[in-house]
């Protein structure tokens, strides 16, 4: 598959001290690549989680849930090409003899083991080809974040990763991130599958709140296809390595800094999504202000993020503002049509419920030719405001999901 003309090089992301990763073949599907990602983490290392909404999670997510309870680490285990989900007690038992087996490797517990999985929903993932992929996993040599980014991927056609590095307590830290996903892209809590690793020291509540935070306005704020995943999950994993003062609360020393790169992180890793979107050949951003409330006005961006017409106009690069209006009438929230305001890029072309008298519509046009598309919507009732992500609907999303199991 080519990649998105929307695809990112892959960045030069910095080893994590105390995080040490490898792949290798299990084969769950006919296909000649690494499949199964092993990450090792140093003992003490701290966890986060944001885990899919579905009322039917697969089984990984429930145990990650469980899990994180605990807030410690020793060991991630990803598998793509299987998301093993609605496969009943044998998925479970699959992911029982997962964490088991590594954690007889590791010398932990079970619950200290983190696995995701990610392809095709209602095969149950083979224990025999996990178990071999996770011995060929721990004698493999280890690789560095491109070949784990390649190894989680499924529909994906580039690999995704992202870094950042803030200075806590006097030293600089470093998180990186890679991601995976391409469709089934409508996150209710976080998206797909994206792994965090830093080597600041963070204490595990802290963690999660910071993760929450830079969640509700990334992996919160994307949409592909309105379609929300049984797998989603969004691990964060702090070793400590950086020997900083642990932060436990936003009043330590560089609170904010980590928080700010984690966010950063975050949010890249979410654009990279977007921008892989089957079939996508337009990453458009959708800010909506003037509304009731923050809460509102994300529910009009989705709103409009979501639908197939809006989407569909601009794969065909054409200035139907008509549409966004639908969107954000239909959106059950608060808006009032005569004060209504709708730009494309930096064009108004709608204010007051009105069609702006003589709008020129060619620089729309030129507009909509682009890669990256701007939409902008004023309801003109607050201070409510948002930020949002997709990208056009095309042909290519249809070809993709039409032929996905074979």
């Amino acid at each position: 598959m080519p990649s998105s003309p929307l695809a990112q090089p892959f960045p030069d992301m910095p080893p994590i001290a105390g995080v040490t990763v490898r792949t290798a073949r299990a084969r769950y599907k006919a296909w000649d690549r690494c499949d199964l990602t092993f990450v090792e983490l140093a003992a003490g290392t701290a966890v986060a989680g944001v885990l899919t909404q579905s009322k039917c999670p697969s089984p990984e997510v429930e145990w990650c849930r469980r899990a994180l309870v605990m807030g410690e680490a020793r060991a991630l285990v990803v598998n793509a090409g299987n998301s093993n989900a609605f496969t009943g007690n044998r998925g479970r038992a699959a992911v029982e003899a997962i964490a088991a087996r590594t954690a007889a490797q590791l010398g932990c517990q079970p619950s200290d083991v983190f696995v995701a999985s990610t392809g095709v929903i209602g095969v149950p993932l083979p224990i025999d080809k996990a178990e071999a992929g996770l011995d060929a996993a721990f004698a493999a040599e280890p690789v560095g974040w491109r070949d784990a980014a390649d190894a989680i991927a499924t529909t994906d056609t580039f690999a995704k990763g992202a870094s950042a590095t803030a200075v806590v307590d006097g030293r600089t830290i470093t998180i990186v991130g890679v991601i995976k996903g391409s469709g089934m892209i409508a996150p209710d809590m976080a998206t797909m599958l994206g792994f965090i690793f830093t080597d600041a020291a963070v204490a595990p509540g802290y963690l999660q709140a910071a993760l929450s935070a830079a969640n509700e306005r990334s992996f919160s704020c994307i949409t592909v296809d309105g379609d929300t995943s049984t797998s989603d999950t969004v691990l964060a994993f702090a070793t400590g390595a950086a020997g900083n003062a642990p932060l436990t609360s936003d009043e330590d020393a560089g609170a904010d800094a980590f928080r700010a790169a984690l966010a950063d992180v975050c949010r890249q890793l979410a654009l990279l999504v977007v921008r892989d979107g089957e079939g996508a050949s337009k990453l458009i951003e959708i800010t909506v202000e003037g509304a009731e409330s923050d809460r509102s006005a994300h529910r009009i961006a989705m709103s409009i993020a979501n639908s197939p017409l809006v989407k569909t106009a601009i794969a065909g690069e054409d200035a139907n503002w008509g549409r966004v209006v639908m969107a954000v009438g239909k959106a059950g929230e608060p808006a009032e049509r005569d004060r209504l305001s709708i730009r494309f890029g930096a064009t108004q072309v709608a204010q007051g419920g009105l069609a702006v008298e003589g709008y020129d519509e060619a620089p729309v046009t030129a507009h909509l030719k682009g890669q990256e598309i701007e939409v902008g919507v004023d309801l003109g009732l607050g201070d409510g405001a948002a930020r949002v992500w997709t990208c056009d609907l095309t042909h290519g999303y249809i070809s993709i999901n039409a032929d996905y199991r074979s």
